[in-house]
């Protein structure tokens, strides 16, 4: 697989990784536009929602598992699966040991349910969560929120990787409190912030990374646009923007105007 981005890799638990986009693979017109967006986005983790896709409980396999497989196989992508629908610690953490065994996998994005209408996490049964998983040998990345003490916790049952929102899922307002990321990757800086959740524009992913984020994860705002493979290519390259910007380093704001062109009193050479 060639490398998808100029900047330094990034890690997900022991495996190093060049794209910083996170692909979710619901809702798409068809498995062939998914295929065609995984191309296009260059993603390396494509996440999957095992108890949306299985109908758990009480239902069966409807194929999906093994179109992510083939896709993932042919694209050199990682498998991400999520516990997305989880209502209580005890639901995600028995979604997660299935995932284990179905997927051969350590990795889990887990997802605790607090809330019906805003889909916000459920801090005390996230973290009860992630503290087992760790302890049962997963790398957990938890979906929470951008509350500083809540992700110290987090960090605090042993996650490496947390995935803090930019706004309600499916929202598309993008990123709602730029200064709580800004606050978390001052706070964390050794930890690994993917941002997750309302982004709705390119634009907004790429505000994500000049904040220092690590990685982007995004899923209806690429299969829900009018031409997700387009939208996936625009994703993918505002990412690689962002991160780049970051990297090189942003100007500093000012409060006033400051001349980009000396009019006196400073030497310059012409070549």
């Amino acid at each position: 697989m060639t490398a998808h981005t100029l900047h330094t890799p990034w890690r997900i638990g022991h495996t190093a990784l060049q794209s910083r986009f996170l692909l979710g693979t619901a809702q798409y017109p068809s498995p062939k536009v998914l295929q065609e967006a995984i191309e296009a986005s260059g993603a390396q983790v494509l996440t999957l929602g095992l108890k949306r896709t299985l109908g758990v409980p009480g239902g069966g396999d409807n194929g999906f598992v093994d179109i992510i497989r083939r896709a993932a196989r042919e694209h050199g992508a990682h498998l991400l699966p999520n516990t997305a629908g989880c209502r209580s610690a005890r639901e995600a953490i028995a979604l997660a040991h299935m995932a284990r065994e179905l997927l051969d996998t350590t990795w889990i994005k887990l997802e605790v349910v607090g809330d019906e209408q805003t889909l916000q996490p459920d801090p005390v049964e996230l973290i009860e969560a992630a503290r087992q998983l760790v302890h049962d040998g997963f790398e957990v990345l938890p979906y929470c929120t951008d509350d500083l003490v809540s992700c110290l916790r987090l960090v605090d049952a042993g996650c490496k990787v947390l995935m803090p929102w930019g706004a309600p899922i499916g929202s598309g307002m993008g990123l709602l409190n730029p200064w709580a990321l800004r606050t978390l990757r001052a706070r964390l800086p050794d930890t690994t912030l993917v941002v997750d959740a309302g982004l709705g524009a390119p634009s907004h992913a790429t505000a994500a990374m000049e904040l220092g984020m690590d990685a982007v994860l995004l899923n209806s705002a690429v299969s829900q646009s009018g031409d997700p493979v387009r939208m996936a290519r625009a994703f993918r390259h505002a990412i690689e923007g962002g991160r780049a910007g970051f990297e090189a380093g942003l100007m500093a704001i000012s409060d006033v105007a400051v001349a980009t062109t000396p009019v006196g009193g400073q030497p310059f050479v012409l070549f």
